[in-house]
């Protein structure tokens, strides 16, 4: 892998992973569009630390509360209730799907789960259902002439089967094209949940999964056609890029639609069964190349 090639793929992974249209699937894409070899599971999982170092930072307090709060209530009884407290265990009990699902399917993720095909399917699919739940939370918060404005739940209403459902969802992000905040945010959104609560969760959510999936793939790192440093540059340019794309897209949320990102993922899935169709992209294109 170039640096230029590493610059790209940091900048595309900070562009999308906070966005609900896959970014391990734009990084798939990106190097097939281009002609370039396919960066891996390896380099996905390791470059999103660049990005989840940005929401550990967007986050501090949050993240520092809860800790702070769930620690001392390991100790301290009278905190076992408090909303901190039990969030951090929600974290932690949302984070078991994805983990067990991650190590049980790790040779599909790297193989089959990259093929084309499947990526333009999830693409599609998801893109479908963040538009049915995009739109329900909006009757919801809008009502209607013959309906009353519904509130809906925020994070104080987290239970322990929701935390579990969100897991669930979080873990289907494993086949690329499906999108982790994609599939968080519209669970959250079929749940019940706001946009904001949703998205918060689900960006909390994510830190614990993905440090450990870039961890765990850290050994890999460095072989074959990705070396560190090329590896290391596109997780700076992810961190830089990520934090400021988060920092817009709470802005966004709170009081804007999900359809743009529907539209989107829909005629790029549709755009890439064209491709694929006519010969002019090979549904393992990448694999072989460079």
């Amino acid at each position: 892998m170039t640096w230029f090639e590493s610059f790209v793929l940091g900048l595309v992974q900070g562009l999308t992973e906070f966005l609900p249209i896959s970014s391990s699937a734009h990084l798939r894409l990106t190097a097939a569009f281009a002609g370039w070899q396919d960066p891996g599971a390896a380099f996905t999982a390791i470059t999103q630390i660049g990005t989840e170092a940005a929401v550990i930072i967007y986050f501090r307090k949050d993240i520092g509360r809860i800790i702070s709060t769930w620690s001392r209530s390991l100790f301290n009884r009278e905190l076992r209730h408090h909303h901190d407290a039990q969030m951090g265990w929600l974290v932690i009990v949302g984070s078991i799907p994805i983990g067990v699902l991650g190590i049980t399917l790790k040779d599909a993720i790297e193989g089959p789960f990259r093929d084309l095909r499947l990526i333009a399917t999830t693409l599609i699919v998801m893109g479908v259902v963040l538009g049915i739940a995009d739109r329900l939370a909006a009757r919801d918060e809008t009502g209607g002439r013959h309906r009353a404005v519904k509130q809906r739940k925020t994070l104080t209403d987290l239970s322990i089967k929701d935390g579990l459902l969100y897991g669930v969802c979080q873990a289907m992000a494993l086949i690329p094209g499906v999108s982790r905040s994609g599939a968080t945010i519209s669970g959250g959104l079929l749940m019940g949940y706001t946009r904001e609560s949703a998205a918060r969760y689900s960006f909390l959510l994510a830190i614990p999964a993905v440090l450990a999936s870039g961890v765990f793939e850290l050994k890999d790192a460095g072989e074959g056609h990705v070396s560190w440093g090329p590896t290391i540059f596109a997780t700076i340019i992810a961190f830089v890029v990520g934090y400021v794309v988060i920092a817009w897209f709470m802005k966004f949320i709170s009081n804007k639609s999900f359809m743009p990102f529907v539209i989107y993922r829909i005629l790029l899935g549709i755009a890439l069964f064209a491709l694929v169709a006519a010969g002019t992209l090979s549904p393992n294109a990448g694999e072989t190349a460079g």
